[in-house]
């Protein structure tokens, strides 16, 4: 396994415990509007799962079929979903502060010099797609204030 396989592993178990985290979060939103918004992320989240699967696969990696139960990312979802009983406000802040996390996975993995030309480019797009989930929850978190 090389450098550029096991970073794009890290990627995507954090991306997947995103889309859990969103799919959750959408199971026990008090607003229609949010469930919906939340469901649409995760949706879009698999998109960006899915090419870095397939940027994976193209350096010789195994697909990864799941998150990881123990990450960091994973365990701010948990929190992100059980505080939708405390209403929708204090979830669309924590799902702000999961986007930041997950961006700064992908800046890390960009900071490598060493990185395959193709892989970075993939990060990058990948990237560019957190950045609007960041927005998106930035919105979120204003609204429901």
């Amino acid at each position: 396994m090389n450098a550029d396989t096991t970073a794009l592993e890290t990627l995507i178990d954090t991306t997947y415990d995103s889309i859990e985290g969103y799919r959750k979060a959408s199971e026990t939103a008090k607003s229609p509007e949010l469930k919906r918004i939340l469901s649409e992320q995760a949706v879009k989240r698999q998109g960006t799962l899915d090419t870095l699967n397939a940027e994976l696969t193209r350096l010789g990696g195994k697909l990864v079929t799941k998150g990881t139960a123990t990450g960091g990312l994973h365990r701010l979802w948990l929190d992100i979903t059980n505080l939708f009983e405390s209403g929708d406000k204090a979830a669309a802040e924590r799902a702000e502060e999961g986007e930041d996390y997950l961006a700064d996975k992908f800046e890390e993995v960009l900071k490598r010099a060493d990185l395959d030309p193709t892989t970075r480019s993939v990060v990058q797009t990948a990237l560019g797609e957190i950045r609007e989930g960041e927005r998106l929850t930035d919105r979120l978190a204003d609204q429901f204030d």
